[in-house]
């Protein structure tokens, strides 16, 4: 179906909405839009500049003369600004001048409702549309299913930029088309169900990976056009991959033809530094206070949802929302009207915005990246949770990676950061996230957070992985990390392809194409993730021989096994208790040859009628050293 839309103005009603903080389509008028006026084809501009004293469209069809096409402020004290230019059609270059009530302050500003814009370092806006044909409605009908929390979730986490280069051509970018010729046969082959983009909404600094956006409706235009990355979201559906948009309403960049200072007065940011200014990042806090500010990012998130056909987003910095005292010392921030430090403005406003989000896309999921220990973010806003679907598991994932890096013989002293997870593991929906911030900064690719020589730290990934998908909650891993990329992660340059070349690099590749592809057609390994009836510790407290045993479950399938031998020493004759008596099939084994293993063990074993760990039946198994290893009853 081909997409198009007659573009309407503003009406009364839009207006009052939008006054009185309940427009979420701000999109559908606000920004330009091409359309016919009096038999003239040209385009509408729209624009909220309420403390402005002028402002004109320059732009490349009237030499960026501030002189030529003015907008009028609209009668109903809206605050916005528009008007009709028959000279100005879609492709043309142009940004908006704006004069302030305040000082005489003069700027030129990118349209914040521009659809795509120049390719950075330059800063005009585009006039486009997003006319597009989509060919995804199978999987449209479908994604409220797909996308469930009972359904598998093994997410590639993925940066546009630095996936792939063309080496040839100078390192540069793959547009979104080429790109799509490459990962969905990837992905499809790794058996990923959903990617995650790192931000593609326009942002100034390359090397702020897409999280300094000043285009909060608009396509980077790094790698194509807006109708590039429709094609490439489209043909990901068509192949039954959805789709999860990284997505940033926690600050924004102070570049002078952005959101920041926007009309000679801080509209979209607080004005008092306190709450408007985010010292890690040296960044804009948005006034979540402000009804058309509100509006403004929950319109934004609701765009690439319908617009762009996103399955989700995850929400970035979500912490850095909660608290008014976030990377701030005493003295540096203003308690609320109760005297606490949670920001009561910002939680309604996330609240608002999942409200929303669900209730006009209930086949999505709203993903929140928080990492401290506020109750319920991914509870219903009835019982009294912030609303989202689901929650990055930071304890987990810091706890795991300190475990890990440990040398196994100091590991048993440390059992407990590897237990303590389960302790909380179903008070959130949780992922399990090993993402792009794990490897950046100095602190090592995946492979090299490892201990020892080269074999042990394979050895040791493929074990961590094992362990990863055997534990409750959602998968989600970083690119590079699904075939042991040696290097930290590195945004100006392609992923380290050449290593697959080499044994053991396959092998931890051919590894996650086996967990991902067991793990999505395996219910009892996601069917309850999400709930204390679908785990069972069978023994958590041998922490002299560093191993690990559990039972995933779930009505009407057989249960599943996993045992982790966490150390570099082969366990023979160690006995675990089981659930059922009959044959348990060894389905998935860490150390076996083609994985880059020993190959030590092969098979299954019936259980034998002996009682151990409170159960009538048990196992004798050999472990190879640092192990994982996966058994189902038949």
């Amino acid at each position: 179906m081909l997409v198009t839309k007659i573009y309407q103005p503003m009406s009364e009603s839009d207006v009052y909405l939008f006054k009185e903080g309940n427009h979420f389509r701000l999109y559908e008028f606000l920004g330009a839009h091409p359309m016919v006026q009096d038999d003239r084809l040209g385009t509408h501009f729209a624009v909220w500049a309420p403390n402005a004293r002028q402002v004109s469209v320059i732009a490349e069809f009237n030499g960026w003369n501030p002189h030529a096409h003015k907008l009028f402020a609209r009668w109903d004290g809206s605050g916005i600004w528009e008007g009709f230019v028959p000279e100005a059609q879609k492709g043309h270059l142009y940004k908006y001048q704006i004069v302030s009530n305040y000082n005489n302050y003069k700027v030129e500003k990118k349209d914040p409702f521009s659809f795509w814009g120049e390719r950075p370092p330059q800063t005009a806006s585009v006039i486009w549309d997003l006319d597009y044909e989509w060919h995804d409605s199978r999987w449209m009908q479908n994604r409220q299913n797909v996308n469930s929390l009972d359904k598998p979730w093994a997410i590639y986490e993925m940066h546009l930029g630095s996936w792939r280069r063309n080496v040839e051509e100078h390192n540069r970018f793959l547009t979104y088309r080429e790109i799509a010729d490459y990962l969905i046969p990837y992905l499809k082959d790794m058996g990923y169900t959903h990617v995650q983009l790192m931000p593609v909404m326009e942002h100034p600094f390359y090397g702020s990976w897409g999280y300094q956006s000043v285009g909060y409706f608009c396509a980077t235009s790094r790698y194509g056009t807006p109708q590039d990355l429709l094609s490439l979201i489209d043909q990901l559906h068509q192949n039954d991959i959805g789709v999860i948009l990284d997505w940033v309403p926690s600050h924004f960049p102070t570049d002078a033809h952005g959101l920041s200072y926007f009309d000679g007065t801080h509209l979209y940011e607080h004005a008092d530094p306190r709450k408007g200014y985010h010292p890690d990042w040296s960044s804009y806090i948005f006034n979540y206070g402000r009804n058309e500010v509100k509006e403004f990012l929950i319109s934004s998130a609701l765009f690439w949802l319908d617009q762009y056909h996103a399955d989700g987003l995850r929400v970035d910095g979500v912490a850095s929302m909660l608290y008014l005292d976030y990377s701030r010392k005493e003295g540096e921030w203003n308690p609320n009207e109760y005297g606490g430090r949670e920001n009561i403005e910002a939680i309604n406003f996330i609240k608002r915005l999942n409200e929303v989000v669900y209730a006009d896309y209930p086949g999505v999921q709203m993903i929140a990246e928080e990492s401290t220990a506020w109750p319920m973010v991914s509870r219903p806003i009835y019982s009294g949770g912030l609303g989202f679907g689901m929650k990055w598991n930071m304890g987990w994932m810091h706890d795991t990676l300190e475990y890990f890096s440990k040398d196994p013989i100091y590991r048993k002293f440390h059992h407990q950061e590897l237990t303590f997870s389960m302790l909380y593991a179903f008070t959130e929906n949780f992922v399990l996230a090993f993402s792009h911030d794990e490897v950046v900064h100095g602190k090592g690719s995946l492979l090299n957070k490892m201990p020892n020589d080269d074999w042990q730290k394979f050895a040791n990934l493929r074990l961590l992985y094992g362990y990863m998908y055997g534990h409750p909650g959602k998968k989600l891993l970083f690119m590079g990390g699904e075939f042991a990329q040696r290097n930290e992660w590195y945004h100006e340059q392609s992923l380290d392809w050449h290593l697959l070349q080499y044994g053991p690099h396959q092998g931890i590749q051919r590894w996650v194409r086996d967990l991902n592809h067991f793990y999505t057609h395996e219910p009892v390994l996601f069917q309850r993730d999400f709930s204390s009836e679908g785990f069972e510790w069978i023994d958590c407290q041998d922490w002299q021989q560093g191993v690990i045993s559990f039972i995933r479950k779930c009505p009407g399938h057989k249960p599943l096994v996993v045992v982790c031998n966490l150390t570099p020493t082969v366990r023979q004759d160690y006995r675990i208790g089981v659930p059922e008596g009959g044959f348990w099939e060894l389905v998935l084994n860490s150390d076996a040859a083609p994985y880059g293993g020993s190959g030590l063990i092969h098979g299954g074993q019936s259980a034998q009628a002996i009682s151990f760990h409170q159960r009538r039946f048990s196992l004798n198994l050999t472990l190879p050293s640092l192990c994982a290893l996966f058994l189902k009853l038949t």
